[in-house]
């Protein structure tokens, strides 16, 4: 009678297999990994860790405005300090280069984060950005949306318009020049209407792209008179509320 032949395992079995000296582990199971081992390091990795809680909490902070969880006073105080600290961190060159830009580091990073991403694009809290879309009260598209703005505070919208213009005209196109004096504009000018006046929207437009500027890129000729003609407009329209 034939013996039938005998069955292979599916896998081979490492009857002869010796370890390679080469290929064991050197450190002990029990023994802490670091992931830094120098202070340069540590301060980077506890940077990118901050920016990374930072658009986890904006993104949740965002949410509970949206669900009206939040009074807008308290929104806006924790959204600007949350803008703020972001762009702190991110002027250090080495966390720079490392963060690369905010769709690369959610890429790698595996988070979503839309409501973040889109105020951290604005770089303004909402009530900011969007006040007649979140004040309470009459219709926007009547004098009574108007808030009751004292004398200084039209002043200061009007000096802060007249500002920007001027760094303007003595040719301050760099980002770093015009990104804050721009935002003084909008803010000031939210204390006096949250009427939707012309051209308003173009210096939300303008705020975006200039944040999405480097800090020592400038805008070009055009760019720049551009930017006049459009601001020069939202000052006309802005003065129009108070009539």
């Amino acid at each position: 009678m034939t013996t039938p032949p005998r069955q292979l395992p599916y896998a081979p079995t490492p009857y002869s297999y010796l370890p390679n000296p080469a290929l064991t582990a050197t450190i002990s199971l029990d023994e802490e990994v670091k992931l830094s081992t120098t202070a340069a390091q540590r301060d980077l990795y506890d940077s990118l860790a901050e920016i990374y809680s930072i658009i986890i909490t904006l993104d949740g902070l965002e949410k509970a405005y949206i669900r009206d969880s939040v009074p807008e006073s308290e929104y806006t105080e924790l959204c600007g300090r949350l803008l703020n600290q972001y762009k702190s961190i991110l002027k250090d060159d080495t966390v720079s280069r490392e963060f690369v830009d905010l769709d690369s580091f959610k890429s790698k990073w595996d988070i979503e984060c839309p409501r973040a991403t889109e105020r951290l694009r604005v770089n303004l809290p909402a009530t900011i950005a969007e006040p007649s879309a979140t004040h309470s009260g009459p219709s926007n598209n009547t004098p009574q949306s108007r808030l009751s703005a004292t004398g200084s505070q039209i002043l200061l919208a009007t000096e802060n318009f007249i500002t920007f213009l001027d760094a303007l005209r003595l040719h301050m196109f760099s980002k770093d020049s015009l990104h804050p004096l721009l935002s003084e504009v909008i803010q000031s000018v939210n204390q006096v209407t949250t009427t939707d006046f012309e051209n308003r929207g173009k210096i939300i437009s303008w705020l975006i792209r200039l944040n999405g500027m480097k800090a020592t890129e400038e805008l070009g000729e055009e760019e720049a008179r551009q930017l006049t003609f459009d601001l020069e407009g939202a000052y006309a329209g802005f003065k129009a509320t108070l009539n």
